[in-house]
């Protein structure tokens, strides 16, 4: 029976993927094989029972990544599920950075007037609120994953011009991309010929202050700038200068930042990206449904700090799977099966995987492992974590 412990409220509707006769689920254990969590701060220290941590959603800002690598604890993620989520999102953020819609509605609701005299005010103040067309202006997409890819599609379908720029595009997200997104050749000539930007690209330290001074100089006049990401992408007292001098035309962000509060042509809405019932379900069921692979046959998929790593064949009828993680160092894979052939084992599948410094093994067994030889693998120098299933 497998222990999941859920730190969030997570959406039923995945829950009920994990087989009751199989998988035991509360938000409370002594002892749990695994995590699933939404928004909740996982802490540093966790039982040695865990095996592995997933996110219903994107980010691992509240998962401490680096100390669950060094024990052996597989943290998985949830890239996609809430695309189409974010997606509408920056297409809502986009149309409100064109028409001050917002604006215009608190206008209309502080007028103390009724009948004819309402009609008239507001048909003598609407042209406070005017605002351009996006059809047949240039969006600069800045990443084109998942969601970059949806929104760079949208845009082509909404009549825009689309310029996208991502030197790590995945081949599934180039596919994903329509034929008449057009790409740019470098970061500087996306946002000199772009009317609108929109940031979609994870926080690193490469991508942290992406905007600033420097890039805000080299935009258009006017530009209307999208981040629907990370707040650390923009440097924010350059984007208020920006602003302020009316380089930005508007900037409409997912993040609540205090310093861009009340601040004129400046949007902020409180993280709402992936807060769809949809999107929630469809974290839940990709989440559950990667733990479960994890947990019942050791592969890995989406995880943000171990390589990919799945085997196809099944795992032997009377043998086991070895699941042995390793620090990536010569002569690893050498002393695993030389201890496995000493202890009589026939190796019958083997797939050996690396990301980074860390490696990631799979290994099916003929027949059972003898509890010495489990001891003597864990005791190489270098292994970091190890677990049997068997046949």
């Amino acid at each position: 029976m497998y222990k999941i412990q859920v730190l969030n409220k997570i959406a039923p509707e995945g829950l009920v993927d994990f087989p009751p006769e199989f998988y035991e689920v509360a938000s409370e254990f002594r002892t749990p094989d695994a995590i699933l969590v939404r928004s909740a701060k996982v802490p540093e220290s966790l039982p040695l029972t865990v095996k592995a941590i997933a996110r219903a959603g994107a980010g691992v800002n509240n998962i401490p990544v680096s100390t669950m690598t060094d024990h052996g604890i597989v943290v998985f993620n949830t890239p996609g599920a809430n695309a189409n989520a974010v997606k509408e999102l920056v297409l809502l953020g986009l149309f409100l950075s064109s028409r001050p819609a917002i604006k215009a509605s608190h206008w209309v609701k502080s007028l103390n007037l009724t009948g004819a005299e309402l009609s008239t005010a507001v048909e003598q103040g609407k042209s406070r609120f005017i605002g351009p067309e996006i059809a047949g202006k240039t969006l600069g997409v800045i990443g084109l994953g998942a969601i970059g890819a949806l929104v760079a599609n949208s845009a082509r379908d909404l009549g825009m011009n689309v310029i996208g720029f991502d030197p790590y595009i995945s081949i599934d997200a180039a596919w994903r991309l329509s034929r008449d997104v057009q790409r740019a050749e470098n970061l500087e000539s996306l946002i000199s010929r772009s009317d609108y930007i929109s940031l979609h690209v994870p926080a690193t330290a490469d991508t942290c202050g992406l905007i600033n001074f420097e890039r805000i100089k080299q935009m258009k006049k006017g530009v209307r700038l999208l981040n629907f990401a990370r707040s650390e992408l923009v440097v924010t007292q350059d984007v208020l200068e920006g602003v302020k001098s009316e380089k930005i035309a508007s900037y409409v962000c997912d993040f609540g930042d205090s310093e861009l509060l009340n601040c004129e042509n400046i949007v902020c809405l409180p993280h709402l990206g992936a807060s769809t019932p949809e999107a929630e379900v469809n974290c839940a069921k990709m989440a559950v449904r990667q733990l479960r692979d994890f947990l019942e046959t050791g592969n890995i998929s989406n995880s943000v700090n171990f390589p990919k790593c799945k085997m196809e064949d099944p795992i032997p009828v009377g043998g086991a799977r070895l699941c042995v993680s390793n620090r990536n160092v010569p002569n690893m894979v050498g002393q695993i099966t030389t201890v496995l052939a000493n202890a009589r084992c026939n190796i019958s599948a083997m797939i050996n995987q690396n990301r980074g410094e860390v490696a990631y093994n799979i290994i099916n067994l003929d027949n059972e492992i003898p509890e010495s030889a489990i001891e003597d693998i864990c005791q190489i120098d270098g292994i970091i974590k190890m677990r049997v299933i068997s046949g």
